[in-house]
């Protein structure tokens, strides 16, 4: 489904995130503080540990984790966030930066306390990113994924209905898909991706859900939407005409368009 957790890894979307850094930095939101507490509860994370996070992108899901004082290194694919997050880190000396794939970047194995990635592991292909991460880890490592589901049906039904047409109308004509229909994420369906973890070994698979509500001007949700890869991906002419359409449409409703954001982790040890 279109929305923050983009389209699977095989269609390469990946580097559209880069050439939007500094719009992607201020609409996409963090992460809510409970799910950094549920984090160092099941791994105890300090200035001794080694912790790597897989896509970085604006460094929205790295500053707690830095403020645990632990060495942090960053795995990046796009040139501009990886510049974007030297700079919005500077001032700490135990992060790092180092520009590529996950699949491709080399890191030292069995040397990782935690690795982590929000909203942002389903860019790598599973067969690959699994082995990789549990090889990376030292015995007793912990693996954690995250990532943020936004419903929009929720608060007004009608501009929900009014922006699926728009959808099917332009995004799903654009890419010749069967429109579908967008759905709450379910706690099933993250029992389901914590236990891709035990098909490579990993064991203490646990899963937890948090939620918020965000609340945006038709110009903000426009701007946010500009942040998805298969959006961004569009040709231009189609895309504006889509964004133009769904600005119309939430001005029509009130001019401001809520989303209920469920947010998933799964969490995972190597054990040893």
């Amino acid at each position: 489904m279109h929305g923050e957790n983009g389209m699977p890894a095989a269609n390469g979307l990946g580097w559209t995130f880069d050439t939007v850094a500094s719009a992607y930095e201020k609409f996409r939101p963090g992460y809510v503080d409970e799910l950094y507490r549920t984090l160092f509860r099941y791994v105890p994370i300090d200035e001794t540990s080694n912790v790597a996070e897989i896509g970085i992108g604006g460094g929205q899901a790295t500053l707690p984790v830095l403020r645990t004082g632990c060495r942090l290194t960053a795995v990046e694919y796009g040139a501009h966030f990886c510049e974007l997050c030297r700079e919005k880190f500077r001032d700490y000396p135990n992060f790092s930066v180092v520009m590529g794939k996950f699949e491709d970047v080399a890191l030292k194995s069995h040397a990782f306390d935690l690795i982590y990635s929000a909203s942002a592991f389903h860019w790598v292909p599973e067969e690959i990113g699994y082995p990789k991460v549990f090889s990376l880890l030292k015995n007793g490592g912990v693996f954690a994924r995250f990532a943020n589901h936004p419903d929009r049906g929720k608060a007004n039904p009608a501009l929900s209905r009014e922006i699926d047409a728009i959808y099917a109308e332009y995004y799903y004509k654009y890419y010749d898909k069967k429109p579908e229909k967008q759905k709450a994420y379910s706690e099933e369906q993250a029992r389901r991706r914590a236990a891709v973890a035990e098909k490579y070994g990993f064991t203490d698979i646990r899963y937890a859900l948090f939620f918020r509500t965000r609340t945006f001007s038709a110009r903000e949700y426009v701007r946010l939407l500009g942040t998805y890869s298969d959006h961004i991906a569009m040709e231009e002419k189609q895309r504006m005409a889509f964004f133009s359409r769904m600005e119309e449409a939430i001005d029509r409703h009130g001019g401001k368009i809520v989303l209920f954001d469920t947010i998933d982790l799964e969490l995972a040890r190597k054990s040893g």
